[in-house]
């Protein structure tokens, strides 16, 4: 069961966002903590416990011209899984801002279900500060329009976010999850500088106790794949004693 950490929260004020959520999630106490947490924020939510039920409540919103501001959603639901609804959703061109919640916590899981559409994932078990955390930032990038950009340039870079792609020079360069969730970081900030532990914790997690020298070894990895001269590095800069930035 998900700790109550919801009770702690204060004002329910959601500075003028879209107030309306979607929760899907076929476990009872789940979806009725969720329901309860974000009910406590101020917000009004709608709740399913299988797929059908909530492609019927998004259709049945989207034909009386109301609309949702968020959709909370579960991957492993019965009969019409979330990774259906996801892909469905996007394929009608709905960009509805979609958090996935999931107990599918590898990597290969993750990257699966942005690839399909999703804006947002966060691993079971998890605190409902997160959530909330979380669904406000989905809230605020949805209502300011700042919705992943179809591309991101920088010189013969080209990176395509919702499709985890990656071309050099108009042709795709093929990266490992982790160099392109690196390269991902990089390119959404230009001139950042990054510590190996930043690094560590932005793209390994916070529970991964390895060497920080694997950072070292995937930008090694990603400079042989995208410089003209590795040793010579024009996008992915040392920056001695401190760390990384590209550009």
């Amino acid at each position: 069961m998900i700790p109550p950490f919801w009770q702690e929260s204060s004002s329910p004020d959601n500075g003028g966002m879209p107030s309306s959520l979607l929760v899907v999630e076929d476990d009872d106490t789940i979806r009725e903590t969720i329901q309860d947490a974000l009910g406590l924020e101020g917000f009004e939510v709608t709740a399913c416990a299988n797929g059908r039920d909530a492609l019927t409540t998004l259709q049945q919103a989207a034909a009386s011209g109301r609309s949702f501001g968020l959709v909370v959603l579960d991957l492993m639901l019965p009969g019409l899984g979330g990774l259906e609804i996801c892909g469905q959703l996007r394929q009608l061109g709905d960009r509805t801002p979609i958090l996935v919640v999931s107990a599918r916590d590898s990597e290969a899981d993750r990257v699966l279900g942005l690839e399909v559409g999703a804006d947002d994932y966060l691993i079971k078990p998890f605190g409902m500060r997160e959530l909330v955390a979380r669904c406000r930032a989905l809230l605020r990038r949805s209502a300011s329009g700042e919705a992943d950009p179809q591309q991101v340039v920088h010189g013969n870079l080209c990176l395509y976010p919702q499709e985890c792609r990656v071309t050099r020079d108009g042709l795709d360069v093929n990266l490992s999850p982790k160099e392109y969730r690196l390269l991902e970081l990089f390119m959404h900030n230009p001139r950042r500088v990054w510590s190996r532990d930043k690094l560590l914790e932005q793209v390994w997690g916070h529970d991964y106790f390895g060497d920080s020298k694997t950072v070292d070894v995937h930008i090694r990895w990603l400079r042989e794949k995208l410089e003209a001269n590795p040793s010579a590095p024009e996008h992915l800069v040392t920056v001695r004693g401190f760390g990384y930035r590209f550009g």
